[in-house]
């Protein structure tokens, strides 16, 4: 079967895409390593228009009931491996099966970035984790160190400080760069410990987290904590998308209508280069996206 698109990613610029091209009635489906994105990572949420206030997990309950409604052909568990073109047709590769398309649109996301220090393979899920969201509650009662100093950063702090015995935050900038008012919050907790001009060197441990060694001011320390979180950033799911052009941070480069390099394929999202990665900004450009591809469609029939 020749779908008429192929949505790559249920994040929120995912799901938005599906929810408008089911209503333009296109024959689509989604393929998605999970759904949420990284929405289900964020802790309180307090910027996302119509909602004073909505945790990251709920929002994205919240996303995936919508797109339910319409009965969108969901494939999870699938992850992406390459795209190509034959005969102005798109042919999408996942680990599964074989899928192809007149149009598709990216909205893959970013997934987190890795410190690259000794000890950080080898204690994965064993004290160290990427989502505070998710494994906060593991250490309730527990001194943690929070690696990062933007907004994921900060995020993982608020979390953290309400169930945690002490929060380090090992930042190698001489600030803080995240949100006054987040930065506000973290600094005026007794809990938190600032260390900025700070880096992580090696997470040690035995069969668990048990410490970090930092380096600050040409000094080493060991700092006693028994977990740490990864908030240093993110890089672009991209490394399938070769037929499209990309920046030199491996987003994908699209016009005002998320048109990519590459005729009929569409990208929306924080995969792309659009300017800001907010929930808000990514839902609104997997509309955009969407209604491109439908445009496209109606052109090229």
């Amino acid at each position: 079967m020749v779908y008429d698109l192929i949505v790559i990613g249920a994040g929120p610029s995912g799901i938005t895409a599906a929810v408008y091209a089911a209503r333009k009635e296109m024959n689509f489906i989604v393929l998605t390593g999970d759904i949420g994105g990284q929405t289900i990572w964020s802790g309180d949420i307090e910027n996302y228009t119509g909602y004073q206030f909505i945790t990251g997990p709920e929002l994205a309950a919240k996303f995936e009931d919508h797109m339910r409604t319409y009965g969108i052909s969901v494939k999870e568990n699938e992850k992406v491996r390459a795209i190509e073109k034959v005969a102005g047709i798109i042919r999408v590769e996942t680990d599964k099966a074989l899928y192809e398309a007149k149009t598709i649109i990216i909205a893959s996301g970013k997934t987190s970035k890795e410190l690259g220090v000794p000890g950080e393979k080898e204690f994965r899920n064993k004290g160290l984790t990427y989502c505070a969201t998710c494994d906060g509650p593991l250490f309730s009662g527990k001194p943690v160190a929070i690696i990062g100093g933007g907004n994921s950063a900060l995020d993982a702090a608020l979390q953290l400080m309400k169930i945690a015995t002490k929060v380090y935050i090992i930042n190698n900038r001489a600030e803080l760069i995240g949100d006054a008012v987040m930065r506000n919050k973290v600094e005026s907790s007794s809990i938190v410990e600032i260390m900025n001009d700070a880096n992580v060197v090696q997470i040690v441990g035995d069969k668990m987290v048990s410490g970090i060694k930092v380096l600050r001011h040409g000094k080493e320390s060991l700092l006693p904590v028994e977990g740490v979180f990864v908030e240093i950033g993110l890089v672009p799911n991209s490394k399938f998308a070769d037929i499209v052009d990309k920046n030199e941070l491996g987003e994908i480069k699209i016009t005002s209508y998320n048109e990519t390099s590459s005729p009929g394929i569409f990208a929306a999202g924080d995969v792309t280069n659009v300017p800001e990665k907010q929930i808000v900004i990514a839902a609104g450009e997997g509309s955009k996206a969407s209604l491109g591809a439908f445009r496209y469609l109606s052109r090229n029939r």
